[in-house]
């Protein structure tokens, strides 16, 4: 007995040291999607009820960040309602290189458009023009006034964007995570089996890893003889930076929810925290000159250690990988 019991534990062990049979896709649904989309939910509703209560932008502000940074927790989560229903660009639309948003807004407010009274209506208008990415002008950019039309347009915005949340949250209960839960389940042909699961949501977080480097950094930063600090994203209401910061912090707690068990790569992790933490805010707005620059670029190379760290040390734990993902860089 005891001769047989020593081979079985020689071929379990391997298998709890890989992290093979840990719940790692219900810890994600569980403690860090589901909290994080009912968190943005919460958010959004509380700016919009502000917003009709007063339209004021200088009032709006504060609801305005605090609603961004919850979605900054779960943006990187284009699954289920957010891919499907176009539902993550309906709440933040970045990059815009052709500025489609702004004209759309600059269109709405020219034409006094009453599509702001019908919020089914006003939910068809350019994803450019919706969420976040309407609202910061708005708030944010004086060469916009503040008359009756953009109080009504501020509104539409705030309600459209507490609804997108809502359907988000909805999502997620019921909806996208009994197919992430349930893999190979009788009408579930989006993921076929656990490995499906891990893989798409392993997918998410490099994916995430890589938006932030080749995206929120990348394109800023341009090159070091043509940086482009006017493309950063967030640049109107000042939180570019905060933008990257509170995401690597939710990719932080996604990569945990997955497996605690990753010692190089919650040092990575902390590691770059520290780095982006330690930087003013104005660091983006300061790519034109050489020292924030150069901050900015060895942020960006960290970021992409870091998702180095992730592929050959949470990837194996969950027997998955991802292959190349463009985002890599701009």
């Amino acid at each position: 007995m005891r001769n047989g019991f020593l081979p079985a534990i020689a071929l379990i062990l391997p298998l709890f040291a890989a992290g093979i049979g840990r719940a790692d896709v219900a810890e994600v649904v569980q403690d860090h999607a589901r909290p994080g989309y009912s968190a943005f939910s919460a958010a959004t509703e509380r700016l919009d009820q502000a917003a009709q209560k007063d339209c004021a932008p200088a009032g709006l502000r504060e609801a305005f960040h605090a609603a961004q940074d919850a979605w900054m927790g779960v943006a990187h989560l284009h699954l289920g309602p957010a891919e499907e229903g176009g539902l993550s660009l309906a709440i933040l639309f970045w990059p815009d290189p052709k500025g489609s948003g702004a004209r759309t807004l600059a269109g709405l407010i020219r034409e006094q458009n009453p599509v702001v009274t019908d919020p089914a209506a006003f939910s068809q208008i350019s994803v450019a023009a919706r969420g976040f990415t309407g609202l910061e002008p708005l708030l944010f950019d004086p060469a916009f006034r503040a008359d009756d039309y953009s109080c009504a347009l501020t509104k539409a915005l705030t309600a459209d964007l507490s609804a997108s949340a809502r359907a988000l949250e909805a999502g997620w209960n019921g909806g996208i995570d009994q197919l992430l839960l349930e893999p190979g389940a009788p009408g579930n042909t989006q993921f076929l089996s656990l490995s499906e699961s891990r893989r798409a949501l392993f997918t998410q977080l490099i994916s995430g890893l890589e938006f932030n480097a080749g995206q929120r950094l990348g394109r800023p930063l341009g090159t070091a003889e043509k940086p482009r600090p006017e493309r950063a994203e967030a640049r109107l209401s000042g939180r570019s930076l905060r933008n990257i910061t509170l995401s690597l912090e939710g990719l932080r707690g996604f990569a945990l929810a997955m497996n605690p068990s990753l010692p190089r790569s919650r040092k990575a992790f902390d590691a770059v925290l520290a780095s982006a933490r330690a930087l003013p805010e104005s660091t983006l707005a300061d790519f034109g000159t050489p020292g924030p620059w150069q901050q900015g670029e060895a942020l960006r190379q960290e970021i992409l250690a870091l998702r180095d760290t992730l592929r050959s040390e949470l990837g194996p734990s969950l027997a998955v990988d991802t292959g190349f993902n463009s985002q890599d860089r701009d």
